[in-house]
């Protein structure tokens, strides 16, 4: 097994319902570490960066206020495959598809308030750590 590092945030709609340690918790147990994290209130020019791939999408302007409406909790998560990992962990996007016990069917509203991101690929966590993180930020556990 390959130790990885990934993306996460937990999205302004668990943040706000208290969700934060529930869904750390649910990572934790599933063999993912948090080698790094920060709280913050996203500006629109920084979720706007962030999300820059969707800019042509219909929902990218929602997406953007939404992430912008409250604070999140971003993470690096490390372990083994943790890519795959915590795509898992998440359940789909839409949480009416999304399997029992994922984060995802717990504490999703919506598609689009759907409780929390990961990266899709170890290029695309590359990319999302070094948009919010210092490499000195990221503690190596392993």
């Amino acid at each position: 097994m390959a130790n990885e590092k990934t993306l996460s945030i937990i999205k302004p709609n668990s943040t706000l319902d208290n969700n934060i340690g529930n869904i750390i918790s649910i990572f934790e147990k599933n063999g993912l570490r948090v080698s790094a994290a920060r709280f913050a209130k996203l500006s629109k020019e920084k979720a706007e960066g962030f999300y820059i791939e969707h800019k042509e999408r219909p929902f990218f302007g929602e997406l953007v206020t939404f992430m912008t409406s409250g604070p999140v909790m971003i993470m690096v998560l490390e372990g083994d495959n943790a890519v795959a990992k915590n795509r898992e962990l998440m359940g789909a996007t839409n949480p009416a598809n999304a399997a029992p016990g994922t984060i995802r069917k717990l504490y999703a509203k919506s598609v689009g308030e759907n409780s929390v991101h990961g990266s899709d690929s170890l290029t695309s966590a590359e990319r999302e750590i070094a948009y919010f993180f210092e490499k000195s930020d990221v503690v190596n556990r392993f």
